[in-house]
């Protein structure tokens, strides 16, 4: 952005601080359980993409996308997600929608594994504003590597 239009310069460093607090959140909430609090981060519906972990990408519910992680999710005992190395880039044409590039380190732990479960990546956080703030529209999961067993024990 160049502009000397002290307004929208701030207006936009809200707007990226609010986009990379939700993709945060993402992370959190999966971590603490706090499955209430993942749904709003996602319009409804919102298009997933895992396919480089085998799951067709779909326009899904929101609320099915949200039982699904927390099904999935909840079979381990303890989870850490990590968020780091965020890039926001806003549309050039839409104020109200912008792509959060965002790195991923996710841990997962059963009680009797050998090992923790290890994913690494990326994630494209397609983002728009929505009433209620920016919220996650379209969400592409990068697998860079994987260490241990996706099953836990």
């Amino acid at each position: 952005m160049t502009t000397t239009d002290l307004e929208a310069r701030i207006q936009r460093l809200e707007d990226r601080q609010a986009i990379v607090d939700v993709v945060i959140s993402y992370a959190t909430s999966i971590d603490r359980g706090d499955w209430a609090t993942y749904a709003t981060l996602f319009t409804d519906p919102v298009h997933i993409d895992f396919s480089e972990a085998g799951l067709p990408a779909a326009d899904l519910p929101r609320d099915a996308f949200t039982g699904f992680a927390q099904q999935a999710l909840e079979t381990w005992s303890a989870r850490q997600h990590l968020s780091p190395n965020h890039q926001v880039t806003f549309d050039a044409t839409d104020p109200d929608r912008a792509v959060c590039h965002s790195y991923m380190y996710a841990q997962h732990h059963a009680k009797d594994a050998a090992a923790p479960y290890i994913m690494r990546g990326s994630y494209d956080n397609h983002m728009v504003r929505t009433a209620d703030g920016w919220r996650i529209e379209r969400l592409v999961r990068h697998l860079s590597w994987v260490e241990g067993d996706p099953t836990p024990a």
